[in-house]
């Protein structure tokens, strides 16, 4: 149950979108930005990001969430389980292997980011701004994951519900609008 009054209809970080829309607002745009707007990652591997850190903080609604958006642009869906079981043997380029390790780093701690990280994901072809949105991504959702999970958002148990909401979120972006949710609850 969460720990303040939300729409019972909208779990996770939607509940807590709806309840602040002022803080909503730049919530959903710097998202918006950040996982769909212009860069040379792909939308798909911004959301391996926002899934492997949402892993590695242990969001369970959040990983399901990014990992459902994820699989919505990927071409094979058990990219995003690979990533969460081991980056290292997952079927994803060495530069993503690279941003996707520091990632994971970032959600436990930027300070734990080393030199050599950044070199090795340079030496696999990582530009600065990949390298930049890749740490800002992570951090962002470490911010989103001890948001949901700090007020102890509703997290629904089907699948279903997050392949919905995956298909909106690839569909619709990080943007608001009127009928945002209009088939999420069913």
């Amino acid at each position: 149950m969460p720990y303040i009054q939300l729409n019972e209809n909208l779990p996770g970080i939607t509940g807590l979108l709806d309840y602040r829309l002022d803080t909503a607002l730049p919530i959903r745009q710097l998202t918006h930005i950040l996982l769909r707007g212009e860069s040379s990652l792909t939308e798909g591997e911004r959301e391996l990001i926002a899934t492997v850190v949402s892993h590695g903080n242990n969001c369970t609604f959040c990983t399901a969430a990014h990992t459902a958006a994820a699989n919505a642009y990927l071409p094979d869906p058990s990219l995003a389980e690979q990533v969460k079981s081991d980056i290292t043997t997952a079927a994803v380029s060495e530069k993503m292997k690279a941003l996707l390790t520091i990632a994971k780093t970032v959600g436990k701690s930027g300070r734990l980011v080393t030199p050599e990280m950044i070199q090795t994901a340079r030496e696999q072809g990582a530009t600065d701004r990949e390298l930049h949105d890749t740490v800002l991504i992570a951090a962002l959702f470490s911010l989103y994951n001890r948001y949901v999970d700090g007020l102890a958002t509703v997290t629904p148990d089907e699948p279903a519900f997050y392949d919905r909401l995956g298909s909106i979120l690839q569909k619709k972006g990080y943007l608001p609008s009127e009928d945002r949710y209009a088939g999420l609850v069913q």
